[in-house]
């Protein structure tokens, strides 16, 4: 069995357990859109107030989203053995956090995208300044996948790791929200963000090499 072939089966497999609890794929969603709903009627017909604060609104309430779903990213296979079996499989243990990331992404990640489409039109932000959040968070909802993997690993059995989780991965996402948010603002007053938008795709491209490895080699350690 090739190491594509590995990967396919390990993504498979976690897809099918995320679409068996639901649970873990709605509540994101559903933080999402009522911090979205809630923030939108607070500030109201109030143009002035946007695009700079739609935009923080919006990646905080990703940002916030996806950390409810990390903890679950290794626990379960920690609770139930399959942990222990990923640490003496044959297949590098690099490839399985790999495609547990992918999985947390296609299940939390993408679909906060996809609601970030529609909570740009609640909080009014123009077609320029939207397009180019949606591209910033599919550029930026990988990388909390990424780092998210790494904490959820040293953090795994841990009491309170849900919090503690929380409290460590967003100091870590302020560079990237700033990023974000100026890239918005930019769009909507008519400026360049070609720029802002390559910084983030190297932070994507940077974290896709680092997290991996790091989060492996952390389970390894918590196993220990």
């Amino acid at each position: 069995m090739n190491v594509a072939s590995i990967f396919r089966a390990v993504l498979r497999r976690d897809l099918l357990l995320v679409l068996r609890h639901r649970s873990a794929l709605l509540n994101p969603l559903i933080f999402y859109f009522l911090t979205i709903f809630l923030f939108g009627l607070a500030l109201g017909p109030r143009p002035e107030a946007l695009p700079g604060i739609a935009a923080a609104i919006a990646w905080v309430a990703v940002l916030f989203a996806s950390t409810l779903s990390l903890h679950g990213m290794f626990e379960p296979d920690l609770e139930d053995g399959s942990l222990d079996q990923f640490l003496i499989a044959p297949a590098p243990l690099t490839l399985l956090v790999a495609a547990r990331i992918v999985a947390h992404w296609l299940t939390c990640g993408l679909p906060l995208v996809i609601a970030a489409v529609i909570g740009a039109r609640v909080l009014a932000l123009p077609p320029a300044a939207a397009g180019v959040l949606t591209l910033t968070l599919l550029l930026g909802t990988p990388v909390l996948s990424l780092i998210g993997a790494v904490l959820a690993a040293l953090t795994a059995g841990l009491r309170g790791a849900g919090l503690l989780l929380a409290l460590l991965i967003l100091p870590l996402c302020v560079p990237m929200l700033l990023f974000s948010v100026g890239a918005v603002v930019d769009a909507a007053a008519g400026l360049p963000v070609t720029g802002t938008l390559y910084v983030l795709a190297a932070l994507l491209v940077l974290s896709m090499t680092i997290m991996p490895p790091v989060a492996a080699w952390s389970l390894r350690v918590r196993m220990l």
